[in-house]
C-alpha cells in the first residue's frame, strides 16, 4: 500500500498546488483499479485492499508477459515479487528490470522501491533438511518483501533432532515460525509442541516413492496433533509467507 499511496499523495498534491490539472491527473489514474495488457488484468487496487501489490506468479508465463506486468507494477511505484522464475527466463527479463534481484535457489526476482510497513515480530524458517532449501528461500524472501524481520534456520529435521533443539531459543523468539519439510513431514508437528507461536507447516514433494510428490508430508501436517498448525499446499513457500506476514501484522 505503501507505494501507490505515495504515488496518489503526489498526484494529489500536484493538483492542489497547481501543477497538475484534473485533466492531467484523470490521465495518471485511467490505469486504477487494473490496467489490462490483453493477456492479464494488472490488479493495482490489491495493494489498497491486501496491503501488498500484487505478486507474479512466473510459472507457464512466457518472458515477454512477465516483464510486461513487471514493468506495469514498477511503473506504479510498487515493489516487485516474481516467483517461479528459472535462470533462462531471468536471463531474457533481466535487461528490462533494472535493479532487481534473483535468487537463484528461490527462483524469485524482487525489487523494493518503497520500504514495506514492518512486522510486529519475527518470522523464522526453518526446514527439515538441505533439499527443502528452495521451498524455503522461497518462503524467506516473499517474507523479507512483505515487511518482516526474518531469519533462516535450514537442516533441522527429526532426522537428528538434536539439531532443533540446539537452534531452539532462536526458534521461540518468533512471533510466527514457518517449517518446511518433505518426507514423513513430521517436522511441524514437533516445532508445534515447543512453541507457543502460529507454525506454518509447508510439505515439500521432496521424498522417496511412497512420499507421492509431497502428498504424505501434506496429509502427516494435516493430522499434527498439537494445536496451532496451519497447513499451505505442497511446495508453497509463498502462501505459506504470505500468511505468516498478515500475523505477523497484525
Amino acid at each position: 500500500m505503501v507505494g501507490m499511496k505515495k504515488r496518489l499523495e503526489e498526484i494529489l498534491k500536484q493538483v492542489q498546488a497547481g501543477t497538475l490539472s484534473p485533466a492531467e491527473a484523470l490521465d495518471r489514474l485511467k490505469d486504477y483499479p487494473y490496467c489490462d495488457l490483453d493477456f492479464a488484468k494488472v490488479d493495482h487496487h490489491r495493494e489498497v485492499v491486501k496491503g501488498a501489490p500484487e505478486i507474479i506468479f512466473g510459472l507457464g508465463k512466457t518472458p515477454a508477459q512477465i516483464r510486461r506486468i513487471a514493468r506495469e507494477i514498477l511503473k506504479k511505484g510498487s515493489n516487485l515479487l516474481i516467483t517461479r522464475v528459472g535462470p533462462e527466463v531471468w536471463s531474457e527479463i533481466r535487461p528490462a528490470l533494472r535493479g532487481a534481484v534473483y535468487n537463484e535457489a528461490a527462483r524469485t526476482v524482487s525489487r523494493v522501491q518503497t520500504p514495506p510497513p514492518k512486522g510486529a515480530g519475527l518470522v523464522v524458517v526453518l526446514t527439515a533438511g538441505t533439499s527443502d532449501i528452495p521451498v524455503a528461500e522461497e518462503a524467506a524472501v516473499t517474507s523479507e518483501i512483505l515487511g518482516n524481520q526474518t531469519e533462516r534456520i535450514y537442516d533441522v529435521g527429526v532426522a537428528g533432532i538434536h539439531r532443533l533443539f540446539g537452534e531452539i531459543d532462536r526458534i521461540r523468539r518468533a512471533r510466527v515460525v514457518i517449517t518446511v519439510a518433505g518426507m514423513e513431514g513430521a517436522l511441524p508437528s514437533v516445532v508445534a509442541g515447543l512453541v507457543k507461536v502460529p507454525v506454518v507447516a509447508v510439505p515439500t514433494s521432496i521424498g522417496y516413492g511412497a512420499s507421492f510428490k509431497g502428498l504424505a508430508a501434506l496429509l502427516a501436517m494435516l493430522n499434527s496433533c498439537p494445536g496451532g498448525v496451519a497447513v499451505v499446499n505442497i511446495d508453497n513457500g509463498f502462501g505459506a509467507a504470505y500468511l505468516a506476514s498478515l500475523i505477523n501484522h497484525l
